[in-house]
């Protein structure tokens, strides 16, 4: 049962090979058929993108096709998921959960005419090469208020097949946050670690500080990777119409305090505000008690004088 199972997956491979050999060594092929700027991308650790454009002497109705074979104990396996243009040409192939080994990998792109044989593409590519790294993580800057020395600690970007330290150099670059199109204010390069310390020379401004990371040693891409996102420290600088608005508050403040003590001391706060005396009461300390109003009345009158009490008439 094991020697016809063999046979017929040594078959299929025999006729895969053949077919994709068939316009790789084409002569009755269409010059300038074949797809152009054919590049890949890893991004994201295990996703990769691949991507060309047509020949330019292509026919109208050729469709491309692409192949690869991650390592040489890898099966050839087609794109699973295409990139198409307006028209529906395949332009492109998206791939999920790739391997980066450290031999190269191969690509074939052929393509399928109607009436005319269409030239194939291939490359041999190194997989960590193409790889774009990602940003160092999880950044932060502590700083020394006494003696202006900041410390930088960060963690290598994350790649599939490496979790070395060594295999990292990293750039860093500062700049001032009201400044951030302007000139490095401090740059350095870093072989290896995940710490960085630096020396603070302006404490009175806020400052931005991004990184990136390339390959120094190992199976990493030696280009500069995706800065990442700034990272802001420091203190923020007071303005000099901030200084001029405090000083011109401090001293009026100071000015009302020492007006209103001389005030108290001399007397001319009661001057400024007159004190209104309140009315008396006019009937205030009358007396119902018509014995005692009979002597008073008597008290302030003469012998001569007849007085008719109003009590009087009105028993």
């Amino acid at each position: 049962m094991v020697a016809p199972l063999a046979l017929i997956f040594m078959t299929q491979w025999m006729l895969l090979i053949t077919q994709l050999c068939v316009g790789w060594h084409c002569t009755d092929c269409i010059n300038g058929s074949a797809i152009e700027n054919f590049s890949c991308a890893i991004y994201n650790i295990s996703l990769m993108n691949c991507s060309w454009q047509a020949g330019k002497d292509a026919p109208g109705d050729t469709q491309y096709f692409l192949y690869w074979q991650n390592s040489r104990y890898d099966d050839v396996m087609e794109c699973e998921l295409y990139i198409k243009d307006e028209n529906g040409r395949n332009t492109g192939c998206r791939f999920q959960n790739v391997r980066i080994e450290t031999e190269k990998t191969y690509f074939l792109v052929n393509g399928s005419s109607k009436d005319s044989l269409i030239q194939s593409y291939d490359a041999y590519i190194q997989l960590y090469k193409i790889e774009k790294l990602m940003p160092p993580a999880n950044i932060t800057v502590n700083c020394d208020e006494i003696k202006n020395n900041c410390i930088i600690q960060w963690q290598r970007p994350q790649i599939s097949h490496s979790n070395k330290d060594k295999c990292f150099k990293y750039k860093i670059d500062i700049k001032y946050k009201d400044n951030p199109e302007g000139k490095n204010i401090y740059t350095s390069i870093q072989e290896g670690g995940n710490n960085h310390m630096f020396q603070r020379y302006n404490t009175r401004k806020k400052c931005l500080l991004q990184m990136r990371a390339a390959g120094s040693v190992c199976f990493v891409n030696s280009a500069w990777g995706e800065w990442s996102e700034p990272v802001e420290f420091g203190n923020e600088e007071v303005s000099s119409s901030v200084w001029i608005l405090l000083v011109v508050a401090v001293g009026t403040l100071l000015v009302a305090i020492v007006a209103i003590l001389v005030c108290k001391r001399t007397g001319c706060w009661k001057a400024a505000f007159l004190q209104v005396p309140e009315p008396k009461n006019a009937f205030c300390g009358l007396s119902d008690n018509t014995e005692l109003m009979d002597s008073k009345i008597q008290s302030i009158t003469s012998d001569k004088e007849e007085i008719t009490l109003v009590a009087d008439i009105l028993k």
